[in-house]
This record gives structure tokens, sequence and C-alpha cells, in this order.
């Protein structure tokens, strides 16, 4: 019975035994959850600090990009050409220093080079023209130059009663025979700009010019006019352009998108803009202007602007669908749809990732492995300056590229697939962003005329976005695509140097009698010897 006894007291303890080890296999379990609660908290409190650092920096920081070196500190990029193998340059006996050069003071003559100038003579007072001696008339013997100033004369608008000659014959009015059949002769007057619209050519283009390239929206065009005691409304303002838009400079947009689909290299990039009255659309709701442009390939300069209501990829591809060549552009899968086209990828994107990833303080600190990636990329835009500067060619440039790129590209890659970034992270964002279209950064090599970047497109764009900061909005479809007409207009004559009203009232003036011919349209391109003749200079 003792034995008994004993063996229930094993037992029981036995199970006690196992319910403290299943209490202890618990608490265990619970520690661990616990630790990765808390590993997962710091994580997430770690990328939310990163995320409102991003968005301090985007809201109060600087908007350039550019890094700064110290003198002295190590380079990254010594280390990657070394890691890439590259041949040795001969180092030059004497350290060469640039030489400092201060730029001379702009004169008079170009500061007001194509404005028209005048002489203006003060003359002598009728006090002064007797001689203080002995009363005798001074004699004039010349003018000595004083001082240059620039006036101006503010703008001003005339009403204008248009008639027209009516003739009549003198010598058939007195023959009896002819005295009911006595013909008239009037004088053909052109025809309105705008059918029962006192508008001229002047207005429309000068409310063009305002508000496309000066990005003065039509509420405040309207306050304008009513200084100068013309009460036009920005409603009736809205009308002249997009009648405008619509009727004369429509054919010469088309013409220019044909021209442009004939290149062989393209740029392009997209923006957003809120249009109220959509159908079947909130007025929150975003639409799309998209920027087409011709690529670095010498030819004359092609500025393409086009409304859509969304960012579909099928957009792209009913503008470009008869293009085939290179394209460049960020990395947006919406192009990737176009048949017969080869995509470039932008490198300033990838570089904007990758220094978004820096945490702050840390752009200097090469350990960090987002600056690491932004060294890299400088030094490709280092090298794509150098070409630039040394007037290369486009064969030239190809084979520079691939003699001083090419080795850094390798080394950077092989760096990129070594990575191993925090779930989550900004950097694994970047890493992510360049391993996925490392074929699209690389097509660039193929050819010279290929962009390293897409800067030609946003600096196109620029103006559209810096105009929507001020009129924020289209009203309606129709005006939407009237500013993506006037825009190419308006940009077209920017990148030819040409003045920007006197082309746009150029071309009201002309495009109405204009037969609408490839051959006609071509003699009203900013290109055209013609028109740069009539169109530059001031106003």
């Amino acid at each position: 019975m003792a034995k008994s006894v004993k063996d229930s007291r094993i037992m029981e303890q036995k199970d006690t035994i196992s319910q403290l080890n299943m209490v202890i296999s618990s608490q265990n379990e619970l520690i661990t959850s616990l630790r990765s609660t808390v590993e997962e908290c710091n994580a997430t409190i770690s990328g939310l600090r990163e995320q409102v650092e991003y968005l301090t920096r985007k809201l109060f920081g600087t908007s350039s990009e550019k890094s700064k070196t110290v003198a002295g500190q190590l380079n990254l990029f010594d280390e990657a050409e070394q890691e890439a193998q590259l041949p040795e340059e001969e180092a030059s006996a004497e350290t060469v220093m640039k030489e400092h050069t201060r730029s001379a003071r702009r004169t008079n003559n170009e500061t007001f080079k194509g404005v028209p100038s005048r002489d203006e003579v003060i003359p002598l007072s009728d006090e002064q023209r007797r001689c203080a001696d002995c009363g005798s008339e001074m004699e004039v013997i010349g003018k000595e130059f004083v001082r240059q100033e620039f006036r101006f004369t503010p703008a001003k608008g005339e009403v204008v009663n248009i008639y027209r000659e009516t003739a009549k014959c003198p010598r058939c009015s007195t023959l009896s025979a002819m005295a009911r059949n006595i013909r008239f002769v009037k004088a053909n007057v052109p025809e309105a700009l705008i059918p029962h619209s006192y508008t001229s050519v002047s207005a429309a283009a000068w409310a063009m010019y305002q508000k496309y390239a000066n990005s003065m929206p039509l509420y405040r065009q309207e306050q304008d006019w009513k200084q100068m005691g013309v009460p036009f409304s920005r409603a009736t303002l809205a009308n002249w352009i997009i009648y405008c838009a619509m009727n004369y400079l429509s054919p010469l947009y088309d013409y220019f998108h044909r021209e442009l689909l004939k290149r062989q290299f393209l740029m392009a990039d997209e923006t957003r803009v809120q249009v109220l009255k959509e159908p079947e659309r909130k007025a929150e709701t975003d639409s799309f202007m998209w920027l087409f442009r011709s690529g670095e390939d010498g030819l004359p300069v092609i500025i393409l602007y086009k409304y859509t209501e969304t960012r579909a990829k099928f957009n792209a591809v009913e503008f470009l669908g008869e293009f085939r060549g290179y394209l460049e552009t960020d990395c947006y899968q919406g192009y990737d749809s176009l048949p017969g086209i080869i995509r470039c990828c932008c490198w300033a994107h990838l570089r904007r990732y990758f220094v978004e990833a820096v945490p702050k303080g840390k752009k200097l600190d090469y350990s960090n492995p987002a600056a690491q990636a932004v060294q890299y990329c400088n030094k490709l835009f280092e090298y794509e300056r150098q070409s630039r500067e040394k007037g290369h060619t486009f064969d030239q440039r190809k084979e520079y590229r691939l003699q001083k790129e090419k080795p850094v590209l390798d080394a950077f890659w092989t760096w990129v697939s070594s990575q191993a970034p925090k779930k989550g992270t900004r950097f694994e964002k970047a890493v992510n962003y360049a391993q996925n279209h490392k074929e699209q950064f690389m097509t660039y090599l193929e050819d010279g005329r290929c962009s390293f970047s897409n800067n030609l497109s946003e600096n196109s764009i620029r103006p559209f976005t810096v105009g929507r900061k001020n009129w924020l909005f289209s009203d309606t479809p129709k005006g939407a695509e009237a500013s993506a007409t006037v825009y190419t207009m308006v940009e077209m004559a920017r990148a030819h140097g040409l003045n920007i009203y006197k082309y746009l009232k150029y071309l009201l003036e002309r495009l109405p009698s204009t037969k609408m011919t490839d051959s006609a349209l071509s003699k009203l391109a900013p290109w055209d010897q013609d028109v740069i003749a009539s169109c530059s200079g001031a106003m």
C-alpha cells in the first residue's frame, strides 16, 4: 500500500512537471511572439521615421538633387573602377589647375539686344541759346552722349471700326443704256478671326500668351483687361482660346504629330491635371497631360502635349502607335505595350530613388548603401557631362560610353545584386526599381543618340506644371484639349528661340487662309527661315 502511495505521488509530481513544462513552453512561445511583435513595431517605427524624414525634406528641404563632395574624402567610385579593372591612365607629370575666370559684365547693348531703340536729343532752352556774355545766339556744334535708359509703354487697346471702299464706273453711270446695270466694286475684307466676335488676332494671341507662356489665369487677365477699360470676361477669353485652338492651330498640331512619328528617338512624360466637367466622372478625379518630344537626334525639336482622361496604357499606344525606335521615359509600365519600340529608362529617376533613400545627414557617408548608389549614378552623370563638353559626335559618344561608363555600370549592377535591404524601406524600393528594369537602364549604350536621362522631357513639361499651380484646373475637356494644343505652339516657339507672342500672332494671321497640306504647314513650323525672320526679337 505504501508503494501505491509512493507511486501515486510520483505520478502527481510527473503531472505537475508536465504542466509546468507546458506553461514554460507557452511562456516561451509568448516571449517569442512578443519579441517578433517588438521587432515588427521597431521596423514600423523605423519606416515611419524614414517616411517622416522623406516628407519633411519634400516639404521644407531643397529641391536640388546635386551632391556635394568633401576634399580629401574617399570617393566610392575610385573603388568601383578598380573593381571593374579599368585600365590605369598615365599620370600627368604636372598638376593642371583650372584657371579661374570671371565672366565679363554684360553690356547694355547685350542686355537690350533685339529691343527697338531710338535717339533722343535734349534741346537747349531759350535762355541757353543766348550767350551769357554778349547775348549772341549760340551755334549748335554737336551732341554729347549722356546715358541709356529703358522706357516702358503699358499695353493699350483700341477699337477699330472697319469700313471698306465701294466704287462705281463714272462713265457707265452716265450712259442711259447702262443706268440699270451700273457696276459696283467693293474692297475684299479679311474674314473675322471668330464669326460674330469683336476679337482680333492680336487680342486672342495675347490671351494665349499670357496664360500659357506667363502662367496668368483667365480671371487675372479679366482684371487686367478691366484696368485698360475693356470688360472682357474670363468666359469670353476661354471661348477665344478654344475656338482658335480647334479651328486654326489643330491642323498644325497634327502636322507636328506626323513629323514626330517619323523620328527614331523620342522622349515622353506625363503629369496630372484636373478637369471639372468630364462626362460621368467626379470633378476631383485626376486626368493626365502627356508630353511627347523628339530626342537628341540633332534634328529640329518637336514638342507635343496631349490630354487624356486617364493614364491607361492605350493612350500611349494610340498616340505613338506608328512610332518605331527608341523611347526615353521613366519606368512606367504603360509604355511597355507599344509595338516596335526599344525602352530607355531614365537614370535621373533611378538616382532620385536612391537620393530619397539616403537617411538625413548621411549624404556624404559612403558607408551608407543608398549614398553609395548615388555616387555610382553621379559618376555616370559626370561622364555624360564630359562627353557633351568634348563635343562628341553620336558615334564618339557611343564609344566614350562603352569605354568609360560600361565598367562603372558593371560594377554598379554587381553591387546592386549583393544588397539585402530591409523590407518596407525606401532603399528596398530603390533596389527593386533598379533590378526590375536593369535591361532598360542599359539600352542607352546601343546608340549615341539615346538620351541618358529624361530631363529634357521634364524640362518641357515644367511650364505646364508651373501654370497649373496658378490656374489649378480646366473647366471642360475641350478646354484641356485646347490647352494641350496651345502649350504645344508655345513650347515649340520657346524651344526654337522665337518670340512666343509673335509666333502665336503669326499663326493666327496665316492659318485661316492656309491650305492644310503638309507642304503649306511646314512653312509655319518654327524652324522655317521666314518664320524665324518674322518671329524673332522683341514684340
